[in-house]
This record gives structure tokens, C-alpha cells and sequence, in this order.
């Protein structure tokens, strides 16, 4: 699996500004963050997830549970940023984090269903 195609790369810049467009709003309306931190937690998770995490596969990972490991990364790498950076109280920061996620992997799988994305 070649992850630096051009095609895969474009594939990339898609899902990653439909993750901004779901979760960004959450933070910013939700989190009540400044806009650089509503836009900084996927931005630091979401190349990992895209191009580090689909290498597990090449480890006999299954894609569902590369799909577990890369979200819950997501999960608490987001949650960690909002409490360290942006000083959110640790509970509600992986609550926030937790809403963020759920919410892009649903508007995704429900886009790819559709056969939209």
C-alpha cells in the first residue's frame, strides 16, 4: 500500500477538510475555543490517522481494529491538546474530544454509505 500517491494524498485533503467542517464548529460553538484551537486538534491527529495507522494492515492489523486504534489516538490526543493548551478542564476536554470524533466518523461513514465520499 503506497500512501504518497497523488490520489491518496487528494483523498487525504478531502476527508481532512470534511473532519475540520464537523469538528471544528464543535469545539469552536461546543468548546467555546478560540478558532486556531476548534481547528488544531484534527490538524495534529488527522495525518497520523490517514497515513500512519492504515500501515498496521501490513501487520496483520484488520482494518476495523486499525480503524478502533487510530480513532481512540484521535480521541485522546485531541482531549490532551484541549487540557494542556487550551486549559480545559481534563473531563471535559475527553467529552468534547469524544463529541468532535464521533460526530466526523459518523458524517463520514453515513457519506461513504451513501456513496458521497
Amino acid at each position: 500500500m503506497d500512501l504518497f500517491q497523488p490520489a491518496y494524498i487528494a483523498d487525504w485533503a478531502r476527508a481532512f477538510v470534511l473532519t475540520q467542517a464537523v469538528e471544528a464548529p464543535i469545539y469552536r460553538r461546543v468548546g467555546r475555543v478560540p478558532v486556531w484551537a476548534a481547528v488544531a486538534p484534527s490538524a495534529i491527529t488527522h495525518p497520523f490517522v490517514w497515513f500512519a495507522f492504515p500501515r498496521l494492515q501490513e501487520h496483520g492489523v484488520s482494518y476495523l481494529h486499525m480503524a478502533l486504534i487510530s480513532e481512540a489516538f484521535a480521541w485522546a490526543v485531541e482531549a490532551l491538546f484541549l487540557a494542556r493548551a487550551v486549559r480545559i478542564p481534563w473531563r471535559r476536554a475527553c467529552l468534547l474530544s469524544l463529541l468532535a470524533n464521533a460526530a466526523s466518523v459518523a458524517v463520514g461513514l453515513i457519506l461513504r454509505e451513501l456513496g458521497l465520499v
